[in-house]
C-alpha cells in the first residue's frame, strides 16, 4: 500500500517532503518488525548472550513508548506532559549502564605483572648503561687526574654523594 496514493491533493505543497520522509521512515519501521518478529523470540533469545539480550529488550521497550510518543503527538497531547516521558527517561538510563559494561568489556586489561616487568627492565638497563659509562669514564679519566692532582669526573658535580640509585620495583 502507497501512502502518497491515499493523501488527497488539497494538502499544503510544503508538507510534501516530509510526507514523503515519513513514509519512509514507517516503511523502514515496519520492515524491521517484521525481522524481528519473523523468528520466535524465544529462538531469538536462545541465540543471544544475556547482555546482547538486555539490549534487545532495552530498544524494543525504547521503540515502542517511542512510536508511542509520535502517537499521542498525533493526537494532539504533549507528550512532555505525559508519563511516557519518564517512562523513555527510564529506559535511557538502563541503555546507559548497558553502554558502560559494554565499554567495560572493551576497555583494555592492564597486565600488572608485565607492566612491573617491563618498567623494572627499562630501569635496569638505565643504571647498567649509565654504570658501563662511569667505569668507561674512570679509566680514561684515572691516567690523567692522578698528574693533575684532582679527578675531572667529579670537579663540577655539586653536592657529591649526596644522590642515591633509583629503587628497584617488585
Amino acid at each position: 500500500m502507497d501512502m502518497a496514493e491515499d493523501i488527497p491533493e488539497d494538502y499544503p505543497t510544503e508538507i510534501e517532503e516530509q510526507l514523503t520522509g515519513f513514509e519512509s521512515s514507517v516503511a523502514s519501521v515496519n520492515t524491521m518488525v517484521q525481522t524481528v518478529l519473523s523468528m520466535p523470540r524465544k529462538e531469538l533469545m536462545e541465540r543471544l548472550d544475556p547482555l546482547e539480550q538486555a539490549k534487545l529488550d532495552l530498544m524494543s521497550a525504547y521503540t515502542l513508548n517511542s512510536l508511542f510518543w509520535m502517537y499521542l503527538v498525533t493526537q494532539g497531547i504533549n507528550p512532555k506532559e505525559h508519563g511516557i516521558k519518564q517512562e523513555l527517561e527510564r529506559i535511557r538510563t538502563y541503555m546507559n549502564r548497558v553502554k558502560e559494561i559494554t565499554d567495560r568489556k572493551k576497555a583494555a586489561r592492564l597486565d600488572k605483572g608485565a607492566v612491573s616487568r617491563f618498567v623494572r627492565n627499562a630501569l635496569w638497563d638505565s643504571e647498567e648503561a649509565a654504570s658501563k659509562k662511569e667505569g668507561q669514564a674512570s679509566k680514561t679519566e684515572g691516567t690523567s687526574s692522578k698528574k693533575e692532582g684532582v679527578s675531572k669526573k667529579h670537579k663540577d658535580t655539586p653536592g657529591r654523594g649526596q644522590h642515591s640509585k633509583r629503587p628497584k620495583l617488585n
